[in-house]
């Protein structure tokens, strides 16, 4: 969802005449731009000039009707990337092409209405022809998306880090890949376009606004992979060997989607922390919120108190691997980690012995431990004992599942001297799925009138209506949710797919992503079947797309844990490897920061071994 900084459908056979395509592109990038495999040696090189790294091409590329050439701009190495004089402080790699591109109808209405939209915008990177690598490398983006800076004459969007593996620029410049990123078809509130507040997706008169959501959820997407196989082949003359999407949160999500509802764009799909569930996991991400007024009157928990239990549900949870202290949970199966009952939590009043200001008492420690389980009908839990919510499959009562024990709860609990901080995509969701604005955060605008922060008056019986009410708007919501498991067309066209998932995710609970694998594997003829060509990972201790706020998601403990995390580009060459030479990953070896712990992370749903020797060597571990 978040994007870390360091991150219904047109046919296309149907609208895209022949006659509108270029000379330049018509035999390569006619099969692209209609989601053809652009991976078959079927594809001919067109023999005619190719596109020029300058305003001619605003002229010479045009694809269909709906897409029109913005800006160009050519870099050379070393040059600071900017367009609009401006020093960005970011440097060329290599010579690359940077091409803006405008895809629509987009959407009409009154001038300054966060609805009102002149088209999906896209930004494409091009290596130089000697320095191409025959491979599209796509990034996904994050939050509601809408980065401002991608549709914009005067910004450049693809110096932007966008989680595990770079900005686009870079990719281009570094990699020698073609890449790109959209805005999805709108403009956020949010000037960095990491997280927005969902306006867009409102009409003035507060009605949906199915045309951006369509946009938002698939359709801006498709557009990207289309026009940028269509330009690539423009622009090379030659065809695109394989083509990759690389994403993580709403980037993971988009992934995914590109896989049920396109299968045919994307040769290979790294997908990270998949958004996928949407309205079900962000209505849930304001059930910490809820529980704390609803439970304690709307005095929120303080970050002390949040870190202090959840450090102590670390410690308790953490050494049932190796039987010594990591400093991170790696089975979260098995964490029935209870601080109603921990008297080193509890404050003297509740019966414990913790006199700090991070104490807890029991009726704050029992709202902890709903956060943990997730989303309930009318706010209850069981006892951790009974069931801690740790599962693949929603149990009765439960809507969405909770944030896994040990995690920064802060993140969704948080709050900012006093004043509850909820997250802003979650209060947005649900003033969309109950269409009331007035329910979101002041940030949210609409001429009904914009958020006045009504969800604090939402009882658990109406915070579970906009879950219900998020469910059955999916239509109108373009399918939003992505959670369907047929992959059967997918596979067929040999397609590659590798999600992974930190079990530390302070924003998308990992069981969500182990909840569509389970499906999915149900769906595609079990676990064996499905992973000859889709494979899951997770990732002990990592949160949301690496960071939030730290480079793990474990909250409160000292030293600070330090978990064994993907470096750069090692899941993405692990997703080529597979691609290009057929070699399957099924365990791969991740080192920390200091390189005191190396571990694999196991093809789930094998499960993480030790089998004896030095607990810091990935040796000592086998998957089973």
């Amino acid at each position: 969802m978040k994007r870390v900084r360091y991150p219904l459908m047109q046919s296309r056979m149907v609208r895209l005449g022949l006659p509108v395509l270029v000379a330049a592109c018509a035999s390569v990038a006619l099969l692209a731009a209609c989601g053809g495999n652009t991976s078959s040696s079927a594809l001919t090189a067109a023999t005619t000039k190719p596109l020029t790294c300058d305003d001619s091409m605003k002229a010479a590329f045009k694809p269909d009707a709906n897409t029109t050439v913005t800006l160009v701009k050519a870099f050379k190495k070393g040059d600071d990337i900017n367009v609009s004089g401006t020093a960005s402080g970011v440097k060329a790699a290599n010579d690359e092409c940077l091409v803006k591109l405008n895809v629509g109808p987009g959407n009409p209405g009154p001038a300054g209405a966060p609805s009102t939209s002149a088209g999906i915008g896209i930004e494409v990177w091009l290596p130089s022809p000697a320095n191409w690598n025959s491979r599209i490398h796509v990034l996904g983006g994050g939050g509601f998306v809408g980065d401002p800076a991608v549709s914009s004459l005067t910004q450049v969007a693809g110096i932007e880090f966008m989680g595990l593996d770079g900005s686009a620029a870079g990719v281009a410049g570094g990699e020698g890949a073609v890449s790109a990123v959209t805005d999805t078809g709108h403009v956020s509130s949010d000037p960095l376009g990491a997280t927005g507040d969902g306006a867009f997706a409102m009409n003035p008169d507060g009605s949906i606004n199915t045309t951006l959501w369509t946009d938002f959820a698939s359709r801006g997407i498709h557009e990207m992979a289309v026009e940028t196989k269509a330009l690539a082949a423009a622009y090379y003359t030659t065809p695109v060997k394989y083509s990759y999407w690389d994403g993580c949160s709403t980037g993971g999500r988009q992934g995914n989607e590109e896989a049920q509802t396109n299968p045919n764009d994307f040769d290979g799909i790294l997908a990270g922390d998949a958004a996928i569930n949407w309205t079900r996991f962000i209505t849930g991400e304001l059930y910490p919120q809820t529980v704390m007024q609803r439970d304690l009157g709307g005095v929120p928990l303080t970050t002390a108190q949040i870190n202090g239990v959840s450090a102590a549900a670390v410690s308790a949870c953490d050494s049932t691997l190796t039987g010594k202290h990591d400093g991170f949970v790696s089975d979260l199966t098995s964490c029935n980690y209870d601080p109603t009952l921990d008297k080193t939590v509890l404050c003297p009043s509740s019966g414990g012995t913790n006199t700090t200001s991070a104490c807890v008492t029991t009726v704050q420690a029992q709202a902890i431990n709903k956060m943990w389980y997730g989303q309930t009908t009318d706010g209850s839990a069981p006892a951790p004992a009974v069931g801690n919510g740790y599962s693949e499959q929603l149990q009765p009562n439960q809507l969405w599942f909770g944030m896994e024990r040990g995690t920064q709860l802060a993140v969704l609990a948080g709050s900012a001297n006093g004043v509850p901080a909820p997250f802003t995509i979650a209060t947005g969701q649900v003033a969309l799925e109950l269409q009331k604005s007035s329910l979101a955060t002041p940030d949210f605008i609409n001429a009904t009138g914009n958020g006045q922060n009504g969800w604090e008056s939402l009882s658990y019986a109406d915070l579970a209506n906009a879950s219900a009410q998020g469910v059955a708007l999916q239509t109108q919501f373009g399918s939003i949710n992505t959670d369907n498991p047929d992959l059967t067309n997918f596979k067929a066209r040999n397609g590659k797919l590798i999600a992974y998932h930190g079990t530390a995710d302070q924003l998308i609970t990992i069981q969500g992503t182990n909840n569509y694998y389970a499906n999915t594997a149900a769906r595609m003829g079990g676990y064996p079947a499905t992973q000859a060509f889709y494979r899951y990972f997770q990732i002990p201790g990592m949160g949301h797309c690496l960071g939030v706020g730290s480079a793990n998601g474990v909250a409160g403990v000292s030293p600070a844990a330090n978990p064994p995390l993907p470096a750069p580009n090692q899941l993405y060459t692990a997703l080529t490897n597979w691609v290009e030479n057929g070699v399957a990953p099924d365990k791969i070896p991740l080192q920390n920061s200091d390189a005191s712990l190396t571990r694999p992370i196991c093809m789930y749903p094998s499960k993480l071994t030790y089998i004896g020797g030095s607990v810091g060597a990935a040796s000592s571990f086998t998957c089973s």
